[in-house]
């Protein structure tokens, strides 16, 4: 280190190795500031004269980190953190050049607090990149989301006002066990007391949230996203069953989960059952799928299959 560096500017460096590496002990802060032991510790009493909250714990697995406080400590990103922050908000169609949005004054925050010369290049990819709004997307509330996320932490039952895609609304009792972001939506994995079984609900249309007094258990060995796409593929309106000539792990890479279950049928071929809204989409999809395929059941699909089969010969071979 520089050994003309101001005692302030060391103060800060051993903030930023605080924030580091959590636990780090008087000789190991004093060894990387290369100064004694005696002047690591005057470096972080001048951070606690700053009001910031650094704690010490004593014992051989003791040492200083950095506390929770009223005031936010300073903190350090790298020019790349800031631009992979910056990008990070944009993938999820934020708006990042917006004050008056919440994601956007955070951000504008966090930017305006560092360096120049590390906030440069976020800035420049905030101001002038455009993110095509993902229309399928649909962003909750915040406070919603915070607060059924904390019921799921704290596993405590809630009550939900949910209102459906065709107007209507009504109140239910769950237990929520996860909430899950998927293609832009999130959702809250629970089970419900109102339908007596495991569900899904879209939490933008979750209107008011309770926490109740009653906890739960959660399953064991949950898996909220694999519980989530096989929730999605099953319940609509046609059922479907495919037979694949490939194995499964193999169709299970190339297909999206939410087309449904894929089962081994012996070594070199395999199965998928689930239901769609849509026949023309899962028809789509079926057509990515790694070798010959049949469907055994489902008229819509199979319908859906053989008018998209004839297009796509149709346009090889107009005759």
């Amino acid at each position: 280190m520089n050994p003309d560096a101001s005692p302030t500017a060391r103060a800060l460096l051993a903030l930023e190795l605080i924030q580091n590496q959590p636990g780090i002990t008087a000789q190991r802060l004093a060894d990387r500031l290369e100064v004694s032991d005696r002047a690591a510790r005057r470096y972080v009493a001048i951070l606690r004269e700053a009001e910031i909250p650094i704690e010490s714990v004593r014992g051989p697995y003791g040492g200083y980190r950095v506390g929770r406080g009223l005031r936010l400590p300073p903190f350090t990103f790298t020019a790349t953190e800031a631009l992979g922050l910056v990008m990070a908000v944009l993938d999820g169609h934020h708006l990042v050049s917006d004050p008056g949005d919440p994601v956007g004054s955070a951000i504008e925050k966090i930017l305006r607090a560092l360096p120049e010369s590390v906030a440069a290049q976020a800035d420049t990819v905030r101001r002038t990149t455009a993110p095509a709004p993902d229309r399928g997307s649909a962003r909750p509330d915040p406070g919603t989301t915070t607060a059924l996320a904390d019921a799921c932490a704290s596993q405590h039952r809630v009550r939900l006002r949910y209102h459906s895609e065709a107007g209507s609304s009504w109140d239910l009792e769950a237990d929520p066990w996860a909430v899950v972001v998927r293609h832009g939506r999130w959702y809250l994995l629970c089970w419900s007391h109102h339908a007596e079984a495991r569900r899904v609900y879209r939490i933008d249309r979750v209107s008011a949230v309770e926490k109740l007094s009653a906890t739960f258990d959660p399953p064991r060995d949950l898996d909220p996203v694999v519980e989530l796409e096989q929730h999605l593929s099953s319940g609509w309106e046609y059922p479907v069953e495919v037979t694949i000539d490939s194995p499964a792990d193999l169709v299970a890479r190339c297909l999206p989960p939410a087309l449904g279950l894929v089962e081994a049928v012996g070594e070199r071929s395999s199965r998928l059952t689930g239901s769609t809204s849509d026949p023309a989409w899962y028809a789509e999809q079926l057509a990515r799928t790694p070798g010959p395929y049949r469907v055994t059941a489902g008229a819509e699909v199979t319908q859906a299959v053989r008018r998209l089969g004839e297009r796509m010969l149709a346009a090889v071979d107009p005759a």
